[in-house]
C-alpha cells in the first residue's frame, strides 16, 4: 500500500512540475503561456472576427457550422451580416473557395483545415506561432517563423503586428567546434496598426476561438463529468455497504 501511495505521490509531483514548468515546441523553443479565455464571450466573439476576415480566406474549417456560433451570442442576423461571404448561408460549413491544388501550387502544400487545429498542435503553441512571424526575403512568400522554421504560410496579421526581422548571432560550441545559429531577438521595422500589447490581446482571442471551435461542447462536457465523477463515488458507497452487508453471515 505504501508502494502505491509513494507512486500515486511521484506521478502527480511529476504531473505538477509539467503544468508549471515552461512548455517546449518540437523545434526546442519555449512556448508562451497562452490567456485562458474560454468563459469570456467578447473575446471568443472578437475571435470568430479576426478568423473570418484573416483564415478562412485559405484555411477551411469543415466541421463547423456558421450557425454554431449563436453559442457565443451572436445572433443569425449578425452572422449573416458580418461574418458570411456572399455566397455563404447561415447553416453552411466553413469552407473556402480555393482549391487543394491551387493551394499546393502557391503555398508548396494546401492549408490544414483548423476545425481541430488547437486540439492538435495546443493553444500554447498556436499563440506563440502568430506572435513569432519576421520577415525573411529568402522564403518564396517573404516570411518565417521562429516557432515553424521555413513556414510555406505568410504572416496574414502583418499589417495588425507590423514588419520585424529576426536578430541571430553564430555561436561556436567550444569543446566541439560545432556553429550554431542562436536566435537573439526580434527588431520592429515598420509599426502595425495595432501596438504590441493590443496585438498580443488579439491573438489570444483568435487562439480562444480556436480552441472553442475544436470542442464547442467542452465546458459542457467538464460539467458533466463533475456530476458523473459524484455519482459513481456515491453509487460505490452504497456498493461497499451492500456488499459488506450481504457477506456480513459468511465467515
Amino acid at each position: 500500500m505504501k508502494k502505491l501511495l509513494s507512486t500515486l505521490a511521484l506521478i502527480g509531483a511529476a504531473t505538477l512540475a509539467l503544468l508549471a514548468g515552461p512548455v517546449w515546441s518540437s523545434e526546442n523553443i519555449q512556448l508562451d503561456r497562452a490567456p485562458d479565455n474560454a468563459d469570456n464571450f467578447a473575446s471568443l466573439q472578437r475571435g470568430a472576427q479576426l478568423f473570418v476576415n484573416y483564415c478562412l480566406n485559405c484555411h477551411s474549417a469543415n466541421l463547423m457550422r456558421y450557425s454554431r456560433l449563436t453559442d457565443l451570442g451572436i445572433s443569425q442576423k449578425e452572422i449573416a451580416t458580418n461574418l458570411l461571404f456572399t455566397t455563404d448561408k447561415v447553416g453552411n460549413t466553413m469552407t473556402v473557395a480555393m482549391r487543394p491544388d491551387d493551394a499546393k501550387a502557391w503555398f508548396g502544400t494546401a492549408p490544414p483545415d483548423l476545425s481541430v487545429e488547437a486540439r492538435a498542435r495546443s493553444r500554447d503553441w498556436l499563440y506563440t506561432y502568430l506572435r513569432s512571424f519576421y520577415r525573411d526575403d529568402t522564403r518564396p512568400t517573404g516570411w518565417n517563423n521562429r516557432v515553424f522554421d521555413n513556414v510555406s504560410m505568410p504572416h496574414v496579421l502583418w499589417q495588425l503586428q507590423g514588419q520585424r526581422t529576426a536578430k541571430f548571432k553564430d555561436q561556436i560550441d567550444e569543446k566541439s567546434g560545432e556553429k550554431t545559429h542562436e536566435f537573439v531577438g526580434f527588431e520592429q521595422v515598420t509599426p502595425g496598426v495595432l501596438s504590441p500589447v493590443d496585438y498580443d490581446s488579439a491573438v489570444a482571442d483568435l487562439v480562444s476561438y480556436l480552441s472553442w471551435m475544436s470542442e464547442p461542447t467542452q465546458k459542457t462536457r467538464k460539467q458533466l463529468g463533475v456530476w458523473a465523477l459524484l455519482f459513481l463515488g456515491v453509487l460505490s458507497l452504497f456498493a461497499w455497504r451492500l456488499n459488506a452487508a450481504y457477506w456480513k453471515d459468511i465467515k
